[in-house]
């Protein structure tokens, strides 16, 4: 597979590396997951170690770092916790950030002339100067429609947006050595939980709901292939504002209180039931608007992940309300666990970690 990469040694795209760490840097938190491979037994992977550490309060604000200083200390701690002597990264740019754009070129050019034209279609997509972008492509391979044209996959984002996120990593002693795209990423890890489904789900739409702590992404995929993605306004922070304005709570005690459990008896039904139904109700939205967008009328799974996905009873609600099969994202689920890993614990974490593991799974793409 070709591979270029303009300006500077990073990956947008698809890249072979060496060992890596998978870092998610989420709106509210660091993930981190280290994978090996199985001896002789290629596709079958180890969950070596993982760790999240919490972000201060506003550290991240709509996918850009405001606090360079917090961020990487938060990545240095969950290094450390993560007891690894690997310094290699692999990093993601949300979506919003990136620019992409298949287009099409003849077939049969030389990799100078295809860099030279990639640029200059660039320029056609690409609302600022190519001087102030990083740009990478990838061949997808011939098009359907003519065997003489190449699909190519063209990504680019602001150099200000690579740049805070390497700078972050370096300054904690850390090297990145591939940066991808989130929705890719989760992507990567997805092939591990399509494996879980009847069939690996063949010919079917699966939709991936990642529901953060400010957005929720609805990403539906189709033989692994993406057919469509929406962000939502609706995530994990709205419920522990909620909690903070019922049980007279800071921001930080809310937060622990909702991850860790311990609030009154009336949490249940005065706060988490409510949010729940605007969440289901949200994922009913967004479905609406991927039937009558597209050439779909039905979803035959749908995936949750995110740190809201292992919300007591979303699950259920979610099926009940949208008549589809509904599981909870576990990419690990079909791995070997080391011993430092707790089960129950990963069990729990499993869902906010597709992301930090489709990261780690760069370390063996065979491109």
């Amino acid at each position: 597979m070709l591979k270029v990469n303009f300006d500077i040694p990073l990956d947008f795209l698809w890249a072979k590396t060496p060992p890596l760490i998978g870092v998610d840097i989420s709106a509210s938190s660091i993930k981190m997951v280290e994978l090996s491979e199985l001896p002789k037994k290629k596709g079958s992977y180890t969950i070596e170690r993982y760790a999240i550490e919490l972000l201060p309060k506003d550290a991240i604000t709509d996918g850009n770092i405001n606090n360079l200083e917090a961020v990487s200390e938060c990545m240095h701690s969950a290094w450390k916790r993560m007891g690894t002597r690997i310094k290699n990264v692999s990093l993601a740019l949300p979506a919003a950030a990136v620019i992409t754009k298949k287009i099409l070129l003849p077939a049969g050019l030389r990799e100078e002339d295809l860099e030279y034209q990639v640029e200059s279609e660039a320029n056609q997509y690409i609302p600022f100067a190519l001087e102030e972008v990083n740009l990478d492509f990838q061949v997808i391979g011939h098009s359907p429609e003519n065997t003489e044209e190449l699909e190519i996959l063209l990504a680019a984002s602001r150099k200000a947006n690579v740049e805070d996120r390497v700078a972050a990593a370096q300054a904690c002693g850390l090297k990145v050595v591939v940066m991808d795209v989130e929705p890719y990423a989760a992507e990567t890890a997805f092939e591990q939980i399509r494996a879980q489904l009847p069939d690996e789900a063949v010919d079917k739409c699966v939709a991936l709901i990642d529901i953060g702590a400010n957005v929720m992404n609805v990403n539906v995929l189709r033989n692994g292939q993406s057919v469509y993605s929406r962000d939502q306004q609706v995530g994990g922070e709205q419920l522990t504002r909620q909690i903070q304005g019922v049980f007279g709570l800071s921001a930080t005690e809310a937060e622990s209180a909702k991850r860790n459990g311990g609030l009154p008896d009336n949490y249940e039904s005065d706060v988490l039931s409510p949010f729940r139904e605007t969440v289901v109700a949200e994922i009913a939205r967004a479905l609406q608007f991927f039937f009558t967008s597209t050439q779909y009328h039905e979803v035959d799974y749908i995936v949750l992940a995110g740190g809201c996905a292992a919300l007591p009873g979303l699950d259920d609600a979610v099926a009940t309300r949208t008549q589809v099969s509904t599981m909870v994202a576990n990419p690990f689920a079909m791995m070997s666990l080391s011993s430092r890993i707790k089960p129950r614990q990963l069990q729990a974490d499993a869902p906010s970690l597709i992301i930090a593991c489709g990261l780690a799974m760069r370390r063996f793409d065979p491109s």
